[in-house]
């Protein structure tokens, strides 16, 4: 909340800024916070030009995950992580070959599902050096809540 990358709009609802080149904004996810669930991007979002992150100090590897509230929950469950969404699970977005020149370690993160196990096969299929971290729920977020329940 102190970076302002998540805050809450008119309606109450969660925006995760996606953030591009230079720290620039570039769309948002949405999650709603009333009695009906709902999530969605912002109108005139650009997911393929960014993503919403967190961090730790001192990151040593990199998650991708579906969504902003599974990164928030890596980084819970993964303190030692860069934990970024991408804004649903797809292969290739734009902004990853920079991401990989950067010589970290790229774990995909995706959900424990049929669509997060076909996108991470084609995401490693395309970038080999990428390895598969899959959470041993659903999604990270259902493991952290698991874990406190």
């Amino acid at each position: 909340i102190a970076s302002g990358k998540l805050y809450a709009d008119h309606r109450g609802n969660a925006v995760f800024l996606l953030l591009g080149k230079e720290n620039t904004p570039v769309g948002a996810e949405l999650r709603g916070t009333g009695p009906q669930r709902w999530r969605g991007m912002a109108p005139g979002s650009q997911k393929d030009l960014g993503y919403f992150s967190v961090q730790a100090q001192d990151a040593t590897r990199v998650i991708l995950c579906e969504s902003a509230i599974d990164a928030i929950s890596c980084l819970l469950l993964q303190p030692d992580s860069l934990c970024l969404s991408t804004s649903g699970a797809r292969p290739h977005p734009r902004w990853l070959p920079t991401l990989l020149s950067q010589h970290l370690t790229v774990y995909c993160g995706f959900d424990s599902d049929a669509t997060g196990d076909a996108m991470a096969k084609q995401m490693i299929a395309l970038h080999p050096s990428l390895r598969r971290l899959r959470p041993s729920q659903h999604d990270w977020n259902d493991v952290l809540t698991s874990r406190y329940a």
